[in-house]
């Protein structure tokens, strides 16, 4: 049997943890209509998908409740957005004026994320309004130009602002403001999207800046962006001049990035450009060296790859993915595109039937939880390293309790030794789902082929 030793130095901290998460779009609009019961639970079908999405006694335990602020393609039926649930209804009737019953449902089950345990809540623009945009629709055409018309930044930014006081005025737990969503595709249809350049995209986020100073009601609250859409590309351009301007800085809550990193086909530059890795490495170093004390979000991932896939392939994937970005990217907060998926895709953490109104739990949703449900908000993380290459793992510590994650990738078990002392584990694997295995002694534990694991140490070290 394979053996591998785990070191942890708790004298060596880096970031502190905010927590986990994922968005409501493309499903709470429908999703927050479903109040049939479900049978197994005796809750609405709705408010038992948000318990197990943020409920700590009930659930995965999430913290973070993305909310898709719609520019009203789903209002006005324009663009070329073929699947209904990618387009979004808009607050706004005329300029400063709102319907605050419009996308009843997807605020619905972002109420309802904050009753089960959502701490935060941060409000994205995939796309200014309708009104706002060059072209009268929700995305661009033709690709690649700006579709936010220079002088409307301050009329998109007092928008964003009415929004983000409605709810906060509500008693949400409004966090943050994302204005603009992967600047630097296209955005030729398909969803709601809109292409901007580092300095359009700086415009936007300045008048934001501006006229969230003048909003007493919004203390507090912060902006973040720029949320690029792959981790290799331009995140260097589109951060320098946030950062660079004092006003966008000082309202600024941390540099948002997709950690998206599609495998690119070059015969002489694939191994450069597909090390993923190195691109994370570089760019943390980057932010310490240029930016320090600025927090990274790691906001939106998802498995980009076709087909539905509850098993384990797309949760080791999806746990490494994880590791990687806490450990060299040393990101505070790790959130998933979308929460639920309706689609024949590898996304989401619950995928539902739309013509049954049913859901289907898999093994992505209790991997998250294996990270979620015990790395606590202001968990610090520590040193952690393994001596075998099939294992990632991570270590966090908050007052003196130690929990530690471990990927076992390899084919079969591993018979690890962790620094000695009693603990808890929790399984995720073939045939576990967040299996709790209570008073296991740390220095010889086997951890099952394939799996995701937590170890929680029962006493303070």
């Amino acid at each position: 049997m394979k053996k591998a030793a785990v070191v942890i130095d708790c004298g060596q901290k880096y970031q502190a943890m905010r927590g986990f998460g994922a968005s409501g779009a493309w499903w709470a609009q429908e999703v927050g209509g479903w109040d049939r019961t479900d049978p197994a639970s005796g809750k609405s079908v709705r408010d038992r998908i948000s318990e197990l999405l943020y409920s700590k006694t009930a659930g995965i335990g999430l913290s973070i409740y993305r909310y898709n602020i719609g520019a009203g393609s789903a209002d006005s039926g324009k663009g070329d957005i073929g699947n209904p649930l990618r387009r979004a209804h808009c607050f706004e009737t005329v300029a400063g004026e709102y319907d605050w019953s419009a996308d009843a449902n997807a605020v619905y089950m972002m109420r309802q994320a904050v009753k089960d345990g959502a701490d935060e809540i941060i409000l994205f623009a995939n796309s200014p309004p309708e009104r706002l945009t060059v072209n009268g629709k929700a995305h661009s055409n033709p690709g690649f130009r700006p579709n936010l018309k220079g002088k409307n930044a301050p009329a998109f930014a007092r928008f964003l602002m009415d929004v983000a006081e409605h709810f906060a005025g509500e008693g949400l737990p409004v966090k943050s403001i994302s204005p603009v969503n992967e600047p630097q595709w296209k955005w030729t249809g398909g969803q709601e999207g809109c292409h901007d350049r580092p300095r359009g995209v700086r415009r936007v986020m300045r008048a934001c800046a501006e006229e969230l100073e003048k909003r007493p009601a919004l203390k507090g609250v912060k902006l973040s962006g720029p949320e690029n859409g792959d981790i290799r590309f331009f995140n260097k351009s589109y951060i320098r001049p946030l950062l660079y301007d004092k006003v966008v800085k000082r309202n600024l809550d941390a540099v948002d990035v997709h950690s998206y990193f599609t495998q690119i086909r070059l015969p002489l530059l694939g191994r450069l450009v597909n090390d993923r890795p190195a691109f994370l490495r570089r760019f943390g170093k980057w932010m310490a060296k240029k930016h320090p004390g600025v927090p990274v979000n790691m906001s939106e991932w998802t498995h980009m790859k076709g087909g539905r896939d509850s098993g384990m392939d797309s949760a080791l994937e999806m746990a490494k993915i994880m590791v990687e970005d806490l450990s060299l990217m040393n990101a505070v907060s790790w959130q998933h595109w979308i929460a639920v998926s309706e689609v024949d895709f590898c996304d989401g953490l619950i995928y539902i039937n739309l013509a049954d109104k049913t859901f289907e739990l898999t093994k992505r949703y209790y991997a998250t939880g294996n990270f979620s449900l015990f790395i606590e908000r202001g968990a610090e993380r520590i040193a952690a390293s393994c001596d075998d290459e099939q294992m990632l793992v991570l270590a966090f510590e908050k007052d003196g309790k130690i929990t530690v994650i471990a990927v076992n990738r390899a084919d079969e078990p591993i018979s690890c030794a962790f620094p000695p002392g009693p603990a808890d584990l929790y399984v995720t694997d073939d045939n576990a789902d967040l299996k709790k295995i209570p008073g296991i002694e740390a220095g010889d534990v086997l951890l099952s082929p394939r799996s995701v694991n937590t170890l929680v140490y029962q006493s303070n070290r």
